[in-house]
């Protein structure tokens, strides 16, 4: 009996502190685009507060909508959930539309901030376009079931949450809790855990909510989810990728210069690895890489530019289709494709200018006649074809007997349009000119 006393006396104080001990809650900030890195956010948060056997996890939601693919892994780990999941719309001025209203009408418990709405959830492609009529009422149709069934099953407004998808209906913070789409309007978030404290959440878990006085752990997003949060957003990646394949390709057509091959590889693998978390149109990447091919390919055939035209109508087609996905905000930028078009085109149309005034240019012409008999230094290998350095500027060069190698000394011999035609200069020339010197 003095052993069961003297552990008891030992054992109250720790029950007393026990009971003492303040509520923790997990909160975390979402407060741009939903896309996949969110969705992971939003998944291991939940896995932590669940290993730390928080009283509840709140989401502090600030977005103008995003990815349905990342909305509906949102969704699924909120119902899957084995602690309270609210959602508190903020701050002020703060708005759930599109996806949020998903990420909202999921949540065990739902509350907004002052002066917040939530609403216009009608799906739209990347470009923020309508759906085409066949694939817009698919697309509607279960979007409209989905937040129907959300709103039943936590016993909030199905009609109204109907209405944020078919007639892209919004609605402020009073109203919203007014015709019960959310449960209330809170002026902070301590406020809202002490007003919710010992309520029981809504839906199929039916958990007591142990919030009052809690002891608030804000986390902030990790540092590798931020920087690859920054690193797939679209049009950086369509920009990146477009670097890495011209990087490359020029490095293949001029080797050693090793600056653009090493950066376009860099380039390259930071775009590919950006795809692999976000959901690409494999047709928009063809796209791309042949209109990177057309391009290149203007510079050894004459086409008088169709193949470039042809090429930068394929960059373009590839940018717009890159991550076109129904339903799903994510894509690149219009304006971000138009400007890399009338960039090539510009620059396109420069060169093309100055290559129809060389042609037709007396100076030129005598100039060009003026060549014979020159010395010039072979830059690229002649074999036959290459390039030499001659008066000042490279030339395209055929070697006619043999080939020549890099620093070669040859003698113009002809000219045929714009290429010279050069043989190896006789060594006594070389001689006599050392003796001279």
């Amino acid at each position: 009996m003095v052993a069961l006393a003297l552990v008891a006396a030992a054992m109250a104080p720790s029950s007393a502190h026990a009971g003492d001990a303040r509520p923790h809650v997990i909160a975390i900030t979402l407060d741009s685009e939903i896309n996949p890195v969110s969705a992971s956010f939003v998944s291991d948060s939940i896995q932590r507060a669940e290993g730390d056997h928080a009283a509840a996890l709140v989401i502090l939601l600030d977005t103008p909508g995003g990815d349905s693919n990342s909305m509906d892994d949102i969704v699924q780990d909120e119902l899957a959930a084995t602690l309270p999941v609210i959602v508190y719309v903020s701050p002020q001025g703060g708005r759930a539309a599109s996806a949020g209203v998903f990420v909202t009408m999921a949540s065990d418990y739902a509350a907004m901030a002052p002066d917040t709405n939530i609403g216009a959830a009608t799906p739209i492609d990347s470009s923020g376009q309508n759906l085409g009529s066949d694939l817009r009422r698919k697309v509607l149709n279960d979007a409209e079931a989905k937040i129907r069934s959300l709103a039943k099953t936590h016993d909030r407004n199905a009609t109204a949450a109907q209405l944020t998808v078919r007639r892209a209906t919004s609605y402020t913070a009073d109203e919203a809790a007014s015709i019960n789409l959310v449960e209330r309007v809170s002026p902070n978030l301590t406020a809202l855990l002490d007003q919710i404290n010992g309520m029981e959440t809504l839906g199929t878990k039916h958990l007591v909510m142990h919030t009052a006085n809690a002891e608030i752990d804000h986390q902030s997003m990790p540092l590798t989810l931020e920087l690859l949060n920054i690193l797939i957003d679209p049009n950086l990646l369509f920009l990146l990728f477009l670097a890495g394949i011209g990087g490359l390709a020029y490095e293949v057509f001029h080797p050693g210069v090793i600056l653009p091959g090493t950066l376009g590889a860099v380039c390259l693998i930071l775009a590919l690895f950006g795809f692999s978390v976000v959901p690409i149109n494999w047709a928009g990447v063809v796209l791309i890489v042949l209109g990177v091919g057309l391009l290149l390919a203007e510079a050894f055939v004459a086409s008088h530019g169709l193949i470039a035209l042809s090429g930068v109508v394929a960059l373009c087609a590839g940018g717009l289709l890159l991550f076109r996905t129904p339903g799903s905000d994510i894509g690149v930028s219009p304006f971000v494709v138009l400007t890399i078009a009338v960039l090539f085109g510009a620059g396109l149309a420069t060169v093309a200018t100055k290559v129809v005034a060389a042609r037709h240019s007396p100076a030129a012409a005598i100039g060009l006649a003026g060549m014979l008999g020159r010395e010039a230094v072979v830059r690229t290998p002649l074999a036959p074809v290459g390039e030499v350095y001659v008066e000042g500027a490279l030339w395209q060069a055929q070697a006619d007997n043999g080939r020549a190698d890099v620093g070669d000394t040859v003698i113009v011999r002809g000219v045929d349009g714009l290429l010279l035609h050069v043989e190896p200069a006789p060594a006594e020339v070389h001689s006599t000119e050392g003796a001279v010197q």
